[in-house]
């Protein structure tokens, strides 16, 4: 550790000690207390769990034995202190380690192999002292959990959800896990998934039922799992993602976490950021899906609010220059297609031959859409499994300024290799920096955690089988004293540490889910209602 203070910039060390000090007094606070207290009524280990992390939360570890990987050899190059010593000592040799092939999306080529860290260390804690799943391993323990009943089903994030299979056989090896689950305790599992771990989830409900797939037939879900619980679930994706392929742009990602963010900021420029980003073709699972039937148009959008002057509809915005605009603003399906024609043929081959970001209107398309792995991400155009018996617990945070759309211009750098930047001049009312911010986490905006929940579900094109759902929205009342915000938060990543949140996760795996009640205090509803995609005439009521 000292070593490396002595080659890091002073004011970065200093942040940081600040930043890890901070976690150092935030992460006791009511330690196993959730666990004790549901212990006290009678609450135990029922269900075995299988959780499921989201984006960026899981450590990556170098397996390489080459001359340029064997000092990197099983040291995390993603979620700790050996990643900000290769940012700083060797940022050349990091970025092609961290960086997949362009053309097969696979690792690439010189022997560099980088795999997901295992076990629950896989993404109990992120950098040393900022943890992600360890109060809910806390308080899962305090009830009887264990690694016997319990697993980390931890994924290469940088991973297409079809190479997740291809290269690691990623869900052949969850499926068996849920088999042993339910082979062990004679009882269906829970599934706990996180944010891009709820749209992975929902891709293995497809692949686990197809013959192209898992093979295990349409009634395999009904058959191995009692319940889903669905955290932050971007299930729309995450706005913010675009900006980042687009021009390698973040706001202060939590999910990324400050520490890791200012190691991005302060060492990588935009053009190296969104190279790195494109690169990862994981992280364009997580562009919007929807088009502007979900985000509105150059006119209106759903969660607009009464007297607003400038419409979400518009995604990236334009200033007039002299009177006149360089361009003209760019809704969600126009901002898509402004990526794919600005940047390179590999990444468009990735987000093509991996994604699909539409919707389906019919149940003939949906059904057509079973068929096709690049669908399976998108949960309008495909639908819930065939499983009656399931049980969807929607669990997200509210009230924390999300990122909802942005002003864009020309770089001032003429010889930059990106085409507009964002205007990060531009701050006023709810602009911030540039980035006019809306309902959400503070990561993922109200539309993507709670459209599909809400509403979408609702529809029997997309849940045919009548899968039971319940909704729990969790308003952000942030601990103006501690660094994560408490016990309180709504945060997307500090949520994981909430005591309500624990509360619920607990009843759930311990076979009292049943007595939760809904709580929506959020305008969601009446957002989704706004939504331009319809009930079928002979299933309208």
């Amino acid at each position: 550790m000292d070593s490396l203070i002595d080659v890091l910039p002073a004011g970065f060390v200093r942040d940081a000690r600040d930043l890890a000090q901070g976690e150092r007094d935030a992460v006791n606070y009511d330690s196993f207390s959730v666990g004790l207290n549901l212990l006290s009524q009678g609450v135990r280990a029922n269900h075995p769990v299988i959780m499921v992390p989201g984006v960026i939360s899981t450590g990556l570890e170098s397996w390489g034995t080459t001359n340029s990987s064997r000092q990197y050899f099983r040291k995390r190059l993603w979620g700790s202190w050996s990643m900000m010593r290769a940012l700083v000592l060797d940022k050349e040799g990091w970025k092609r380690h961290i960086m997949l092939d362009k053309y097969t999306g696979l690792d690439p080529p010189g022997g560099i192999k980088l795999r997901a860290a295992q076990g629950f260390d896989a993404a109990d804690f992120f950098i040393t002292g900022y943890w992600i799943w360890n109060k809910i391993l806390e308080n899962l323990a305090t009830i009887g959990y264990d690694p016997t009943n319990s697993y980390t089903a931890a994924y290469d994030w940088r991973l297409s959800y079809a190479n997740l299979e291809v290269r690691d056989q990623y869900f052949t090896r969850l499926k068996m896990y849920i088999e042993m689950g339910v082979k062990t305790s004679n009882k269906k599992v829970v599934m706990v998934s996180h944010s891009m771990g709820s749209q992975v989830l929902f891709y293995f409900f497809h692949w686990v039922a197809a013959e192209s797939g898992g093979q295990g037939g349409d009634s395999w879900v009904d058959d191995h799992i009692d319940s889903w619980i669905n955290i932050s679930g971007c299930m729309l994706g995450a706005l913010k993602g675009l900006p980042a392929v687009l021009s390698g742009e973040m706001k202060d990602t939590a999910q990324l976490n400050a520490f890791a963010v200012y190691g991005l900021e302060k060492f990588l420029s935009r053009e190296e950021r969104a190279e790195l980003f494109r690169a990862m073709p994981g992280i364009s699972s997580m562009l919007p899906i929807g088009g502007n039937a979900v985000w509105g148009n150059s006119t209106w959008a759903p969660d607009d609010l009464p007297g607003q002057n400038v419409t979400y509809g518009n995604f990236l915005n334009f200033k007039q220059m002299n009177g006149t605009k360089e361009y003209r603003n760019l809704t969600v399906e126009d901002s898509l297609s402004y990526l794919m024609d600005t940047t390179e043929q590999w990444y468009q081959d990735q987000v093509h031959g991996s994604y699909s970001h539409g919707v389906a209107h019919t149940t003939a398309e949906v059904e057509a859409n079973e068929k096709d792995p690049r669908k399976w991400v998108n949960p309008l155009e495909t639908r819930l499994p065939l499983a009656p018996n399931l049980k969807i617990y929607c669990f997200y945070g509210i009230g924390k300024p999300t990122e909802r759309s942005y002003y864009y211009r020309n770089p001032e750098n003429p010889l930059t290799s990106l085409n507009i930047t964002i205007d990060t001049g531009l701050t006023k009312d709810n602009i911030d920096h540039g980035v006019i911010l809306g309902e959400g986490d503070g990561t993922v905006n109200l539309l993507s955690v709670g459209y599909m929940c809400n509403k979408g579900w609702n529809m029997h094109r997309y849940n045919p089988a009548g899968v039971k759902i319940k909704v729990y929205e969790m308003p952000h009342e942030p601990d103006r004293f501690s660094p994560r915000g408490g016990p309180n938060t709504g945060d997307h990543v500090d949520i994981l540490g909430r005591q309500s949140l624990n509360d619920l996760i607990l009843r759930v795996v311990g076979g009292k889910g049943d007595g939760i009640g809904e709580n929506v205090v959020s305008e969601i509803r009446t957002y989704a209602d706004r939504v331009k995609i319809y009930e079928e005439d002979e299933y309208a009521l």
